[in-house]
């Protein structure tokens, strides 16, 4: 079944979609349809000849929609609306006021056959209840940047800091992803080393590596190199659109549609060049805007780069 047809995109958005190209839109349209207010060009690129499994849009994972859904959705709603996508796998984000709502959005996944495939960082509520649901997610956590004198004190201190969480993690049938979130535990290098230091602790593969485009940008040049280097451990790849490191202010360009960047699309190849077919995540992240048409700018980005399927 073509992708287009496995959801509804708002009129509003449609519209502005087909009577005006990208490039041409004024900073007025762009505002009205939810894109970037500075527009970063995208890189010329002819469409990728064949989708894998793992990036049709059923198999990918749908991240930070909870806080940052301008919509503010609960759970029912929330599991609705990535049903009505078309997509299947949610990474739930949360804050404390989410914390009464876990049982409520286990058991509205499961209504809708929804995987619950990613669960940020840890809550004992959470754990518990994933055990009595019989469900094991992932669980994504900052890699550490601890001080030390050497890189060999500093992966050890990493790893012991983790490794009650990875045993935590483990007595419930779940998985440990160490996640890029900037700083020395962001860097795939270390990432790399502390996974394998845990896995030699635990004598499991129970940890692996969560690798996010939106805190890649000092990889852009060298990505294919740092992809080879995490492949081995790799548990779930976030995509992005990618402007120049030198653009990214805070969050602005920070986290864009995948397709209105300038490099996400020879990371994309790299993607496909190496051979992963694991899981691929698209995210929410921008808390201005409502969770299902961030997703959507992300899903209709993909159906671009692939539009020879």
């Amino acid at each position: 079944m073509p992708q287009n047809l496995l959801r509804k995109t708002p009129a509003a958005a449609t519209s502005s979609r087909v009577k005006v190209s990208i490039l041409g839109l004024s900073l007025i349209a762009l505002s009205a349809i939810g894109w970037p207010a500075k527009l970063v060009r995208a890189e010329d690129t002819k469409p990728f000849a064949e989708r894998p499994k793992n990036f049709q849009v059923d198999e990918l994972v749908a991240w930070c929609i909870v806080p940052f859904d301008a919509s503010q959705r609960g759970p029912a709603e929330r599991a609705q609306m990535i049903a009505d996508l078309g997509m299947r796998r949610i990474a739930y984000d949360w804050r404390q006021q989410h914390v009464s709502e876990f049982a409520a959005e286990i058991e509205e996944y499961k209504k809708r056959d929804l995987e619950f495939f990613a669960f940020w960082s840890w809550h004992d509520d959470f754990a518990r209840l994933a055990a009595e649901s019989n469900i094991a997610p992932q669980f994504w956590i900052t890699n550490p940047s601890p001080e030390g004198q050497s890189q060999a004190e500093r992966v050890a201190a990493a790893t012991q800091q983790l490794l009650p969480l990875v045993r935590k993690v483990e007595a419930i049938g779940g998985q440990l992803g160490l996640y890029n979130h900037g700083g020395w535990g962001g860097e795939p290098e270390n990432l790399v080393a502390v996974c394998k230091a845990l896995r030699a602790e635990t004598q499991s593969n129970s940890v692996g590596i969560v690798y996010n485009f939106h805190h890649g940008h000092g990889h852009i040049d060298d990505f294919a190199d740092s992809l080879n280097s995490i492949l081995p451990y790799l548990f779930c790849l976030n995509l992005n659109g990618m402007a120049d490191s030198e653009d990214v202010n805070g969050l602005e360009n920070k986290i864009l549609p995948i397709g209105s960047g300038k490099h996400e699309c020879k990371m994309i190849e790299a993607i496909l060049e190496s051979g992963y077919d694991g899981p691929i995540g698209v995210l929410d992240h921008r808390s201005e805007l409502d969770a299902r048409e961030s997703l959507l700018q992300n899903l209709d980005g993909l159906d671009k780069l692939f539009s020879k399927q």
